[in-house]
């Protein structure tokens, strides 16, 4: 096979030339064009085409070889060996958190898999586009849901057995896969190992923007703890004009708000864990370390994504919760 067209490499100046030509190849195999058994290019052939040195065909027909998609025969070159299956992750946004769910996804699938990420930004035309492009192109489908009337109609066009929720529990079906975050029974939870920090001080406010996603669960158990608890409490939707007060602890939902929070302690001589604390929704690898650090509600976001590749991979049935857990910082 002399054909090379299928080995077109992408743009991205980031990416080694290398690995652009795995990817391509890798991309070949599973749009099957390129079949096992099927001869690949020559080492010199690929390189005059594609405009690249040898070494660098070279080396990316060596990376495909340790990771068992091709193999090679002396004198007479490489073939294909194994297939390379396509997944595709649907996130919500680009955050922290998601980059760390997205790396321990891809981290734990074998070589051969290839993942396309896509963002539908709760955007329900970007969403029905994402899905409706991807039919009968991808081996798993991993996807985050959002509230929204349109989502469930969108979702019953991909096969139940390839489709995998994720996150939130909203919009599942009970023959569905998923994997969610435990937004209720967990987060309460959190707040009652939390309550002697939360009795140093005079009221907890749960700032909620009205531009917020977050899933409407931690009210309904935020009041709750509240209530079962006796604290005196307010929900604050109004974002934009909130002021930070002193013996007032705060949850944030929001990476916005906690900046707001430590700009306005800045600004007003307020120490957080004496003054004012707060607790922060979704841990990053970053919170650990600003201020003295803060303390967050989360979800082992890794686990997720460990769990999300378990379900790609293994061919299995999959319905469990990840549990929400307290980390204790000095900002509360």
């Amino acid at each position: 096979m002399e054909n090379t067209s299928v080995f077109e490499l992408g743009k991205e100046a980031d990416v080694p030339k290398y690995q652009q030509l795995v990817d391509a190849i890798k991309n070949a195999i599973a749009k099957k064009e390129l079949v096992v058994g099927a001869e690949l290019p020559s080492v010199n052939s690929v390189s005059k085409s594609s405009k690249l040195s040898r070494d660098t065909v070279f080396k990316a027909y060596m990376i495909l070889k340790e990771q068992g998609v091709v193999d090679s025969v002396p004198g007479k070159g490489y073939y294909v060996v194994g297939e390379t299956r396509k997944v595709l992750l649907v996130l919500d946004t680009f955050k922290a958190y998601k980059e760390v769910l997205y790396h321990s996804f891809i981290n734990n699938l074998p070589d051969n898999f290839i993942t396309d990420v896509q963002f539908h930004h709760y955007n329900t035309d970007n969403f029905k586009t994402i899905i409706n492009n991807s039919l009968g192109k991808y081996y798993k489908y991993v996807v985050m849901p959002f509230d929204d009337k349109e989502v469930p109609e969108v979702l019953s066009t991909l096969p139940t057995d390839k489709l995998l929720l994720i996150d939130w529990n909203i919009h599942f079906q009970l023959h569905n896969n998923y994997i969610f975050q435990d937004f209720g029974k967990s987060f309460y939870d959190s707040l009652v190992e939390a309550k002697e920090l939360f009795n140093n001080y005079k009221a907890i406010h749960f700032i909620y923007p009205n531009y917020t996603h977050h899933a409407f669960e931690s009210i309904q158990f935020f009041r709750k703890y509240c209530q079962d608890f006796e604290f005196d409490y307010q929900i604050v939707t109004d974002s934009k004009n909130w002021k930070v007060e002193k013996n007032i602890a705060y949850i944030s939902v929001s990476d916005r708000v906690l900046g707001q929070f430590l700009e306005q302690c800045q600004e007003m001589g307020f120490e957080p864990g004496k003054d004012v604390g707060i607790l922060s929704y979704n841990e990053t690898p970053m919170k650990k370390f600003i201020y003295k650090g803060i303390t967050v509600v989360s979800t082992d976001f890794k686990e997720l994504g460990t769990k999300g590749a378990e379900f790609v991979t293994s061919n299995k049935p999959m319905q469990m919760y990840v549990p929400t857990k307290l980390t204790i910082r000095e900002s509360l």
